[in-house]
C-alpha cells in the first residue's frame, strides 16, 4: 500500500489536517453541485420556467430517497475508518465486503419500490397539475439510478475513510464534464426534455463509481479482499446496519420536513416553486464548505476513536467550527449583496418577481448559516464517534422544525414562513446536537477508561 494513498488523522495539528482533508472534499462537493446546477441552468434557460419548476418540485423527495442512500454509505464507511485508525486491516476488509453485499440488497429493493410509487408520491405532494408530468419524467430516471448512487457513495466513502479525500474529486471532475456535455446533447440535439439532464446525472455518476472501483482495486493493498473475507457475517452486518441505517434515516427523516415544506410551496403555485428552486440551488452550492467540514469530521473522529485519542476530537471540533463560522459570515455577505444577480443563472431577467422571491429566500437563510455549521460539524463528529443513532434524533428535530413551519406558519405567513423553515430546523437540531456531543464524548471516556483498568 503506497503511503501517499492514505492519511493518518490521529497525529499532527488538527486545524491543518482538517483543512487539508476538507479542501479536496470541498472541491468534490462543488463539482457535484456544479453539474447539478448546470442541469437546472440548462432546464431553466432552454426549457423555461415551467420545466424549472417541475425539476425543482422533486427536490425534497429526491433528497429523501437519494439522501438515504448517501447516508447509509457514509455510515458504512465509519467502521472502516475506525479499523484503519486501530490498524485492524482484517476486520477492515470484512466490513468493506459486507457493506458491498448490504448495498446491493438495499439498492435493488429501493429502486423497485420508489419507481413503482413515484407518481403516487408526486400526487400526495400536491404537485401542480401543469408540471406533474415533467416532474415524473425527471425523478423517475433519477430513481432508476439508485444502484449507481450506492456504487459511487459507498466506494468514495471507503476511500475517504482511509484518509484519501483527493482521488474521488478527480473522478468527479471528469464526470462533471461528461454530465455537462450530455446535458447539452440530450436537450439541444436529442430533444429529450427534462429526462435528458436526469440521464446525464445517472450516467456521469456511474462513471465516477466505476473509476473509484478501478482505483481501489489497483492502489489499496489493504482492500484486496480474500475469498473467505467475502462471506456474509452477522456480526459485521449488525455493526454496519447500526451505523448506516441511522445515518440514512437521519437524511430521510430530515427530508420529511422538506417534503412538507415543498408541499406547502407547491400549494402556492408554480411561480413560488420556481423561486424556491432557484434560491435553493444557489444556497446549496454555497453550503458545500459546510458539507466538506462535516464529512471531514466524520473521518477525523472515526480515526481518532479507533486510536483512542479523545482529546483530539475536542480540538478538531473546535477548529472545524471556527473555520465554518468564518466562511458563514462571508457567504451571508455575498448572498445578501449579490444574490439577485446569482439567481439570474437560472432565470430570465424578465422574471423580476421570481428573482425577488429567490433573493428574499437567500438573504434569510444565509443569515443563519452559523447555525448550519454547528449542525454539520457536531452531527458528523458524533457519527464518526460511533453514535449514529443520535443522527436520527437530530433528523427528527429538523423534521419537527420544518413540518411545524409548513403546517403551522405557512397558512398565515405564506412565502415568508417558507424562508424561515430551515433556520428553525437548525435551531432545534443545534440544541440537541451540542448536548449529544458531550454525552457521547463522556461515554467513550468511560469505556476507554474501563478498558485500561481491565
Amino acid at each position: 500500500m503506497a503511503k501517499s494513498t492514505t492519511k493518518d488523522m490521529t497525529q499532527g495539528n488538527p486545524t491543518r489536517l482538517i483543512l487539508g482533508f476538507a479542501l479536496p472534499m470541498l472541491l468534490g462537493y462543488l463539482f457535484q453541485q456544479f453539474y447539478s446546477m448546470v442541469d437546472t441552468i440548462i432546464v431553466g434557460q432552454w426549457l423555461g420556467v415551467s420545466s424549472l419548476a417541475a425539476v425543482g418540485s422533486t427536490g425534497s423527495i429526491n433528497f429523501m430517497i437519494i439522501g438515504f442512500c448517501m447516508g447509509v454509505c457514509n455510515g458504512f464507511a465509519i467502521p472502516v475508518a475506525q479499523r484503519f485508525g486501530s490498524g485492524d486491516y482484517v476486520s477492515l476488509r470484512k466490513f468493506v465486503a459486507n457493506s458491498v453485499w448490504l448495498s446491493a440488497v438495499f439498492a435493488v429493493i429501493m429502486t423497485v419500490l420508489v419507481c413503482y410509487f413515484c407518481m403516487d408520491i408526486l400526487v400526495l405532494m400536491d404537485t401542480p397539475s401543469d408540471i406533474i408530468k415533467e416532474a415524473y419524467d425527471y425523478i423517475f430516471v433519477i430513481f432508476l439510478g439508485i444502484p449507481v448512487t450506492y456504487l459511487y457513495n459507498l466506494l468514495s466513502g471507503i476511500i475517504r475513510s482511509l484518509g484519501d479525500s483527493k482521488t474521488p474529486v478527480y473522478f468527479l471532475v471528469l464526470s462533471s464534464i461528461i454530465n455537462i456535455v450530455l446535458d447539452i446533447v440530450t436537450i439541444s440535439v436529442w430533444n429529450m426534455g427534462v429526462e435528458g439532464p436526469a440521464w446525464a446525472t445517472v450516467i456521469s455518476q456511474a462513471v465516477s463509481g466505476i473509476l473509484c472501483l478501478l482505483y481501489m482495486m489497483k492502489k489499496f493493498e489493504i482492500l484486496r479482499i480474500q475469498k473467505e473475507e467475502w462471506a456474509l457475517d452477522g456480526h459485521y452486518i449488525k455493526i454496519l446496519c447500526s451505523m448506516g441505517l441511522p445515518m440514512g434515516l437521519q437524511y430521510s427523516i430530515t427530508a420529511i420536513g422538506s417534503v412538507v415544506i415543498q408541499t406547502a410551496v407547491n400549494g402556492l403555485g408554480s411561480m413560488y416553486v420556481a423561486a424556491v428552486t432557484a434560491g435553493n440551488k444557489v444556497s446549496i452550492f454555497l453550503c458545500c464548505p459546510f458539507d466538506a467540514l462535516g464529512g471531514t469530521m466524520a473521518t477525523y473522529a472515526g480515526q481518532n476513536v479507533g486510536a483512542k485519542k479523545l482529546n483530539r476530537i475536542h480540538q478538531g471540533i473546535k477548529s472545524a467550527t471556527i473555520i465554518g463560522f468564518l466562511y458563514a459570515i462571508v457567504a451571508c455577505v455575498v448572498l445578501t449583496v449579490f444574490g439577485d444577480n446569482i439567481v439570474l443563472l437560472f432565470l430570465d431577467a424578465a422574471e423580476a418577481e421570481i428573482i425577488g422571491l429567490a433573493h428574499q429566500l437567500l438573504i434569510i437563510i444565509s443569515a443563519f448559516y452559523i447555525l448550519l455549521v454547528i449542525v454539520n460539524n457536531f452531527r458528523f463528529c458524533i457519527q464518526g464517534m460511533g453514535f449514529s443513532t443520535f443522527a436520527i434524533l437530530a433528523g427528527v428535530c429538523e423534521m419537527i422544525g420544518r413540518a411545524g413551519v409548513g403546517f403551522g406558519l405557512v397558512p398565515f405567513w405564506g412565502y415568508t414562513a417558507i424562508c424561515f423553515a430551515s433556520p428553525v430546523a437548525w435551531i432545534l437540531a443545534d440544541i440537541f446536537l451540542i448536548a449529544a456531543y458531550f454525552i457521547c464524548h463522556n461515554r467513550l471516556k468511560r469505556v476507554f477508561g474501563e478498558e485500561k483498568e481491565n
